[in-house]
């Protein structure tokens, strides 16, 4: 089989394809022949050093396919469609831990499974375990036009909750606003963006705020929230954010601050469930995710590069060549 490999920590030219034989699954494993692979912003993490890994290795952290191999204890059979969370899916076969799967219903693709797995996992844990968001509450939403941000906002709206969504440029405006959120604020235009989020909500603020941009907008996020409100940084697409004294978060209105990993809420006790309502979401069409771009493994590389751009409106995924042939 094939697999994408991490040579060096570093750029996307360190991604080299290789052959590699498939593993046997161990007790409570399982091997999936991969039809869609989710690239992720922890990838590129990953690969530039900010989150360590040893190299070299192969990345990636969602996908969906089809079981080839269950070892003992496995809840699936040889032939069952799965979406999983785990590790080193930039390969043609991933073996997994069997309680990181979930099986996939009729009604949900591969390629839509791959574009919203860990993605939608985490719209869920964010707007129902996190901060379970009520209807009539305002949500602030940074990279609103992206994987993670596009979900969370249909989820959100779905919920009856009114998002204020944030967005790096003109061109993503349109997107976020075709999901019912009424009120969008383009970081290009308006760096004001704790200014904006005071006029809209008559100077009370957002009783939460969803950011994955981390360093650029994390200040801006904590001054737009209301009286009590929460924070909640989830990721690092524009760098780390800065040190903050416990003490800042009283002076601001006693804030509350949550850093969360999808990886401590989506433990095998609770993915079923999350993956569950994730699924009756997108089987209904009540949350539908928005594929920017499709590439084949080998070029696994240029996938980070439009990533990293952030020039994109919703998720990548990689396939393979077979299926891109088919669609020619």
């Amino acid at each position: 089989m094939k697999e994408l490999v991490l040579t060096a920590i570093g750029g996307p030219e360190n991604f080299k394809l290789r052959e590699a034989a498939p593993r046997a699954p161990g007790p409570h494993e399982i091997r999936v022949r991969n039809a869609a692979i989710g690239v992720n912003f922890i990838d590129i993490y990953q690969r530039t050093g900010l989150y360590p890994v040893s190299v070299p290795t192969v990345l990636g952290q969602e996908a969906a396919g089809v079981v080839t191999a269950a070892g003992e204890g496995a809840p699936f059979k040889p032939g069952d469609r799965v979406a999983y969370m785990g590790a080193a899916t930039y390969a043609e076969e991933t073996v997994t831990d069997a309680g990181r799967a979930a099986l996939l219903p009729d009604g949900v693709s591969d390629d839509a499974a791959a574009a919203s797995f860990l993605k939608g996992l985490t719209a869920e844990m964010l707007l129902r375990q996190v901060y379970p968001v009520r209807a009539g509450q305002t949500a602030l939403v940074t990279a609103a036009a992206g994987g993670v941000g596009l979900l969370l906002c249909r989820w959100a709206v779905h919920l009856g909750v009114r998002v204020i969504a944030v967005v790096g440029g003109a061109d993503k405006v349109g997107a976020v606003k075709a999901l019912g959120v009424g009120d969008v604020i383009d970081r290009s235009q308006t760096p004001d963006i704790a200014g904006a989020v005071r006029t809209l909500t008559n100077g009370r603020g957002a009783d939460v705020a969803y950011d994955s941009v981390g360093k650029a907008t994390f200040e801006a996020c904590l001054d737009s929230l209301a009286l009590r409100g929460m924070m909640v940084s989830y990721g690092n697409a524009s760098g780390p954010v800065p040190p903050l004294a416990p003490l800042d978060l009283t002076r601001r209105g006693s804030l509350t601050l949550a850093r969360p990993s999808l990886f401590h809420y989506a433990t095998p006790d609770r993915l079923p469930a999350m993956a569950a309502a994730l699924f009756d979401l997108l089987a209904s069409g009540a949350i539908k995710p928005t594929i920017a771009a499709t590439f084949p493994l080998a070029k696994g590389a240029d996938a980070h590069r439009l990533l990293e751009a952030g020039k994109t409106i919703g998720a990548i995924i990689l396939i393979f060549l077979l299926r891109l042939i088919k669609r020619a």
